[in-house]
């Protein structure tokens, strides 16, 4: 571990670091503040990763050093050996190749990111980033290579036959590459290529929630063993990894809540999405009654709510496969996503006049604004915008105001859109 001591001395600061198991000291002619710390660290930082991907030269930073001569290297680098201030240099500072820092970035981040997270950042990395920048300086990496790669992005194949990467993959792609180019630049001292590269556009996808005659349908002819799942699915909002990671410990029928705490992807248990998953959700009748079946079929076998015949979490792609798609099939409906039972119980609460806030909560959102942003058209009384229900408040609270007057044009619009 490095870190920056003081010398009390002269208020100079110190490089107390380690290379090859020997703790190295090393003064420089920067008084203590919080700039030459700044200096100092973003030097500790580079000497920390060369010394990871074993280019580290110590002669180089600190020729005049006497502890250079323990470490001398037979081969010399092209570049001229920097002066015993290395930071105050006035040159470009060499800086590491792409895939070392890029390792040594995932490895100081990957303690802040769920499991699945890590899997897809770590896929990134290695199937598309280090490949086509792995062997570059990370200093030295351009705002047009950026640009091509992109436009390569856009070239490449995604998922199936002859489909292309969305604009959404690039950019979540490309964003990993800006991440990590920007903490270098930050502790290299160099400017970023990234200034003024912008996302590219995501054209935006309406949700396709199902109609309450559509979940009837559903219910009444999905298999004996997946109708509890659909009702709990369809009336409580439950997130894919959500329903099927739900244990029964998080089961309360004396409170009717099911209770939040875990989800599972890709087969393993995770914490849920963010903080305000966390969520207890208030059990309707059906609900209840649902939970009570499969209580019956599954609680002493397994400590999940729902599961397969080895008592193991359900398994969304095989669920997708089997059930979901063939069902929807046979009845006619058009394929999509099982997410959609989500978008299903938000527009059913919002369509029965729940509270808009209350719905929040039992989704998991922070606010209502995903609500009105996102469902509202589903339903007719919350998207009216015709200023009728403005003339009803002046009208039953300004006496002075006729009902004549209050017979707008606009009121008898909507008098007619509401006779259709």
């Amino acid at each position: 571990m490095s870190s920056i001591q003081v010398r009390k001395e002269s208020n100079c600061l110190i490089l107390d670091f380690y290379y090859k198991g020997i703790r190295c000291r090393e003064q420089t002619a920067l008084k203590d503040n919080v700039t030459n710390r700044k200096k100092v660290k973003s030097l500790l930082d580079r000497i920390e990763v060369e010394t990871k991907s074993g280019s580290f030269d110590y002669r180089r930073y600190f020729p005049n050093s006497k502890n250079a001569a323990k470490f001398d290297i037979t081969h010399q680098t092209a570049q001229s050996p920097v002066s015993d201030s290395p930071v105050e240099s006035t040159g470009n500072p060499s800086t590491p190749l792409l895939r070392d820092f890029a390792n040594i970035w995932y490895a100081e981040k990957e303690v802040e990111w769920r499991n699945s997270h890590r899997k897809g950042i770590r896929y990134d990395l290695d199937g598309r980033i280090i490949p086509a920048f792995g062997d570059k300086e990370v200093g030295n990496i351009t705002k047009s290579e950026i640009l091509s790669y992109r436009s390569d992005l856009a070239k490449a194949q995604g998922r199936g036959k002859n489909l292309t990467l969305s604009n959404r993959r690039i950019n979540q792609i490309v964003n990993l590459l800006r991440q990590i180019i920007n903490e270098a630049a930050d502790r290299f001292n160099f400017r970023t290529p990234f200034q003024n590269v912008k996302q590219l556009k995501i054209k935006r996808t309406d949700v396709d929630p199902f109609t309450l005659d559509q979940v009837r349908l559903i219910l009444d002819r999905a298999r004996p063993d997946y109708k509890n799942y659909f009702t709990v699915r369809f009336f409580t909002g439950l997130r894919s990894g959500e329903i099927n990671g739900l244990k029964w410990k998080y089961v309360d029928f004396e409170r009717r809540v099911i209770m939040v705490r875990e989800t599972v992807v890709a087969g393993e248990e995770e914490y849920t999405k963010n903080d305000s998953s966390q969520r207890d959700i208030q059990m309707s009748q059906v609900v209840f009654e649902a939970l009570k079946g499969q209580e019956a079929a599954t609680r002493h076998r397994s400590p999940y709510v729902f599961c397969n015949t080895l008592g193991k979490p359900l398994e969304n792609k095989n669920f997708n496969c089997r059930v979901w798609l063939p069902l929807l099939r046979n009845l006619g409906l058009s394929p999509r996503r099982p997410y959609q039972s989500r978008h299903t119980a938000a527009t059913l609460w919002l369509a029965a006049g729940e509270n808009p806030e209350w719905i929040a909560r039992q989704m998991g959102h922070t606010t209502t604004e995903m609500l009105f942003r996102v469902y509202s058209r589903y339903v007719p009384n919350l998207t009216r915008q015709d200023g009728s229900a403005f003339e009803r408040l002046l009208f039953q609270n300004l006496p002075s105001v006729s009902q004549n007057q209050a017979q707008s044009p606009v009121g008898q619009n909507q008098s007619e859109v509401c006779h259709d």
